[in-house]
């Protein structure tokens, strides 16, 4: 089993630095980062090259949620892809386990929030 890290930020201007090394503490040994808009998946070429990369029994983890997606629609898409394939989604900064119902919940709800706020700023 291997952790694998991505980070994100929305704009040029903002630093990865600090996602880099949450990501490093939690034990990643690979980081995908990239600067950029997300709200789509399209266009997020360091996201795609890590999904295609997991297999069955790796961790796909972020510093939270709203790093890896921020329209609800693209969030469940990707964790029921991960689910799928035996990839499990971690984040440092929030405790989610996608294996309860609970846990499923609190997942969506911070997807709808994330969404929520992206809508806010528009």
């Amino acid at each position: 089993m291997s952790s694998y890290g991505y980070a994100r930020v929305s704009t040029l201007d903002q630093d990865l630095a600090i996602q880099r090394a949450a990501l490093k503490a939690a034990g990643c040994e690979v980081i995908r980062a990239e600067k950029g808009n997300g709200t789509r998946r399209d266009g997020r070429t360091e996201l795609q090259v890590l999904l295609d990369f997991l297999r069955a029994g790796d961790i796909l983890m972020v510093t939270r949620i709203d790093r890896l997606a921020r329209s609800l629609k693209d969030l469940q898409d990707i964790v029921h892809e991960l689910k799928a394939r035996g990839v499990a989604l971690k984040a440092t900064e929030q405790l989610i386990d996608t294996g309860t119902a609970a846990g499923k919940a609190f997942l969506d709800m911070l997807g709808v929030f994330a969404e929520f706020e992206t809508n806010l700023r528009r």
